[in-house]
């Protein structure tokens, strides 16, 4: 009998790594692999969309820092085959929790963000504290799975001699649910009649994300044509970004809706997606918006660059640059010839995935 591969996160709230362990874990059950999806708290928006072949394992604990006790006793009495962790803090639990477990099981910890550029721009102590935590916990793991060169070579600058555990995966696409989602209809008027453009961006409300930049950029724009501009996603910056929509007077022309459970409808009907990051690990949603197949233009703050080959496949403009932001905006909504990114969304399916993560849970012949 197959021994299981267990997948740990916090929670399924609404994040990219969220997103990616539910495809992960339905991906595996579908190739047939026992899988448990094993969770501080089993809440949140994705926690629907898991395959009925996945476990789901609530180990009911106020958060991620009160998980340790529930995690070791999982592995003792599953005894999974196999853990593959996401998310910082939840990899450095993951990892003391197999320590103390005393169990034969392989870990794999995956680090979807640049620790040192996270701290350097975050004012909470927990991210000051995490790459300290990762210097001394991230060599103790089976292998470490970085989701693109950029994380990769932070990590390196971190983890020293333990770098040569580390391989890059790039996140999975589920290309054929995105299409699939992407023809279902949309509530916004912006998005249903011929109103002129509409620029769209998808993330949570949170200052990493530099919204507030692209509102200025989206302003430039608007002093010279007609366009509409509406953000995807909830945080914590809600209220500072309505106020600032409020402040250079652009009610009637920016919207902010919320979380959407289903984003791709939304960008395929939009004219352009806008990615204004100071700093990103990978960006799922940069590739979600190229495989429904509209134009993309970006800040270059990391992964985004590998994603668009430099440019190859969208525009690349300097971080916190509204003047850049706004002309390569309106270049892509004024160019005659566009590339076909779905072509290069292609290069993230889900397969391509799971066959990496397979191989980096399983690195010997034999079968899990």
């Amino acid at each position: 009998m197959l021994r299981k591969i267990a997948l740990f996160a916090p929670s399924m709230y609404g994040g990219g790594a969220e997103r990616v362990w539910m495809t992960l874990a339905n991906g595996f059950a579908e190739r047939g692999l026992p899988t448990d999806l094993v969770l501080s708290k089993a809440e949140g928006p994705y926690l629907d969309r898991v395959s009925s072949e996945v476990g789901i394992i609530n180990l009911g604990a106020r958060g991620t820092a009160t998980s340790l006790p529930g995690l070791v006793r999982y592995l003792r009495k599953a005894r999974p085959r196999a853990m593959i962790s996401a998310l910082s803090h939840a990899n450095v639990l993951a990892i003391w929790a197999k320590v103390l477990s005393g169990r034969d099981i392989r870990l794999v910890v995956s680090e979807h963000s640049q620790l040192t550029t996270n701290a350097a721009h975050s004012i909470l102590a927990r991210d000051k504290l995490l790459p300290r935590l990762v210097r001394w916990s991230y060599p103790l793991a089976d292998g470490i799975v970085a989701i693109s060169r950029s994380v990769a070579d932070d990590l390196s600058s971190l983890i020293g001699s333990a770098s040569k555990k580390i391989s890059v995966i790039y996140n999975p696409i589920d290309l054929e649910e995105i299409a699939a989602m992407a023809v279902e209809p949309v509530p916004h008027p912006w998005l249903i009649g011929p109103d002129g453009p509409v620029v769209i961006a998808v993330g949570r409300l949170a200052a990493e994300k530099d919204f507030k930049l692209l509102i200025d950029a989206f302003a430039k724009l608007r002093s010279k044509r007609s366009a509409r501009l509406i953000i995807l996603g909830e945080g914590e910056q809600r209220n500072y970004l309505s106020e600032h929509v409020r402040n250079v007077a652009l009610e009637s022309d920016v919207s902010l809706p919320g979380f959407v459970a289903n984003p791709f409808a939304w960008m395929k009907r939009a004219s352009v997606f806008v990615l204004s990051s100071k700093y990103e690990g990978l960006s799922n949603a940069l590739i979600e918006a190229m495989a429904c197949g509209i134009p993309v233009v970006s800040a270059d703050c990391g992964g985004p660059a590998e994603i668009l080959q430099n440019g190859k496949w969208g525009k690349l403009v300097p971080v916190g640059d509204s003047d850049a932001l706004a002309e390569a905006i309106e270049a892509t909504l004024d160019a005659d010839v566009r590339p076909n990114v779905r072509q290069r969304a292609g290069d993230f399916s889900t397969d391509r995935a799971l066959d990496a993560y397979l191989m980096a849970l399983n690195p010997a012949p034999a079968p899990l």
